[in-house]
């Protein structure tokens, strides 16, 4: 197997295990706002979008969202992964190899610039990424479109085509897959299935994702 010319990693469900506290935070917001829900309804409503993408269904629910709803929510998910962020088990290590190989590597979410900052040095990954770090603010369009890929792709000087993608939403697979990369499906929050029947190579462990490379 030929090693990529650079490996893009999602956030949220790859590196981060912080769904749970962020769709908490979601839920507990939107259920004060007349949408009851609980972290589990907010996870299985909101995986892997953007807010920009979220903010038109939760108006439909609840009627406007006042002025800077987003920003301040992106600030308390911020805030809480600063007291903690936990690794997805084996993620710190595959990313460490894969950079330790001599491959870039760049993360590419949904999440807004303030959160995956957090995340990030939450991680110990902040400086193993450096600039090739892309937020929805950063493109055009979040995923499911190519935008972010694209980018973060560019960053590592990569052809689209000669890089894989690791991700754990269906937005997320497809938009690798409309890129043009490969994309490893990592099936943590996501079954294997549903995220194979978008185009993702399925895996189930961390730990597996260097010989998935072809790297070590």
């Amino acid at each position: 197997m030929m090693r990529p010319a650079a490996v893009l990693f999602d956030c949220d469900g790859v590196l981060a295990d912080s769904e749970a506290v962020v769709n908490a935070i979601v839920a507990e917001d939107l259920t004060a706002r007349g949408w009851p829900m609980t972290a589990a309804e907010a996870q299985a409503a909101f995986l892997g979008m953007a807010l920009p993408d979220m903010i038109p269904r939760i108006e439909a629910r609840v009627g406007p969202l006042p002025f800077g709803w987003g920003a301040g929510l992106s600030r308390l998910i911020a805030a809480a992964m600063m007291e903690r962020t936990f690794a997805i088990p084996g993620a710190i290590a595959a990313v460490q190899a894969v950079a330790a190989a001599g491959v870039p590597v760049a993360c590419a979410s949904n999440s807004a610039r303030m959160e995956l900052a957090a995340k990030l040095r939450g991680l110990g990954l902040a400086e193993v990424f450096g600039h090739r770090v892309f937020s929805f603010e950063d493109v055009a369009r979040a995923k499911p479109w190519p935008d972010i890929y694209r980018a973060a792709a560019a960053s590592c000087s990569a052809d689209p085509h000669d890089c894989v993608v690791v991700e754990d939403s269906v937005p997320g697979v497809r938009a690798g897959h409309a890129a043009g990369c490969r994309v490893l499906g990592f099936a943590h929050e996501t079954p294997a299935a549903l995220l194979a029947a978008h185009g993702a190579e399925p895996f189930t462990a961390m730990a597996d994702l260097p010989g998935l490379l072809g790297i070590g």
